[in-house]
């Protein structure tokens, strides 16, 4: 019988929030494009809730970033949380933040980047701007970062930084060669520098969702289409950007301790 027609199939509802274990207890933690409701957000928030005693956010939208801020310090209010505009495309502006983050914070202990770009259009109707803006800011901001981040880290030999990839870098979707071109190579930058940094007591891995549902996504792709999309999913729904942001807790946790280079999907979809 069709999953998708089962009478016994679960009803799309979301599970209960799942709330801390101290997974990040005395960690610093670092996160890109952070401010608004989407994964970056959630993320911080969990990190909070996960015993973190330091937090930095960055994005490029001053107003949401301030109002981010201002929300997740009442959230921890003992807990220093601190707001960076950056662009991850800038190199600059990335070893600006690294800097004032690892200053701040008295060294970096968790990296998780998160800033992305995607978009719908067919091949023939997609320009070179359009394809070198998507992967500027998804996969070159994602080295930069990673590249400025292992540097802060080798000299301390500790660290952990988590990607956000998608299941797009392996499976194929119309309108989204560019995105899933970026998310493509953030798995195999995953990978490589991963055992680079291992060598440094580093670990880097990734999480690649399927669709969690958020503003920036809603305005990203057709209703219709994201519609389609969460009811293919096994549970009949998108994910909720908190279940997302829980695995990259798992991957940036001890519990991932002998994690290197893994790519860890976020996804009910059928195979």
């Amino acid at each position: 019988m069709d999953l998708d027609t089962s009478p016994d199939r679960a009803p799309a509802v979301a599970p209960p929030y799942v709330p801390g274990h101290g997974l990040l207890a005395g960690r610093s933690v670092l996160i890109t494009a952070a401010a608004g409701q989407g994964i970056g957000f959630a993320t911080a928030r969990r990190a909070l809730e996960e015993g973190a005693r330091a937090l930095t956010i960055s994005d490029i939208h001053p107003r949401r970033l301030e109002e981010a801020v201002a929300t997740l310090q009442e959230i921890a209010p003992q807990t220093p949380v601190a707001g960076q505009l950056a662009d991850v495309t800038v190199e600059e502006q990335v070893q600006g933040l690294i800097g004032k983050a690892d200053a701040a914070m008295e060294g970096i202990d968790v990296l998780v980047n998160n800033a992305g770009l995607g978009g719908v259009k067919p091949v023939v109707e997609m320009t070179d701007e359009d394809w070198h803006r998507v992967l500027d800011v998804t996969l070159n901001g994602t080295f930069r970062m990673t590249r400025a981040g292992l540097r802060a880290m080798m000299s301390r030999r500790r660290g952990t930084i988590v990607n956000n990839a998608s299941v797009l870098g392996w499976r194929a979707q119309k309108g989204q060669a560019h995105y899933a071109a970026a998310k493509a190579g953030v798995m195999a930058l995953t990978r490589c520098s991963a055992l680079e940094a291992a060598e440094h007591g580093i670990r880097v891995n990734a999480v690649s969702p399927s669709i969690a549902m958020h503003d920036f996504l809603k305005r990203s792709a057709p209703e219709e289409v994201l519609s389609q999309l969460a009811a293919r999913e096994a549970f009949g729904r998108a994910a909720e950007v908190w279940e997302v942001a829980n695995v990259i807790m798992f991957l940036a946790s001890d519990y991932a301790s002998y994690m290197v280079g893994e790519v860890v999907s976020v996804s009910s979809q059928h195979a």
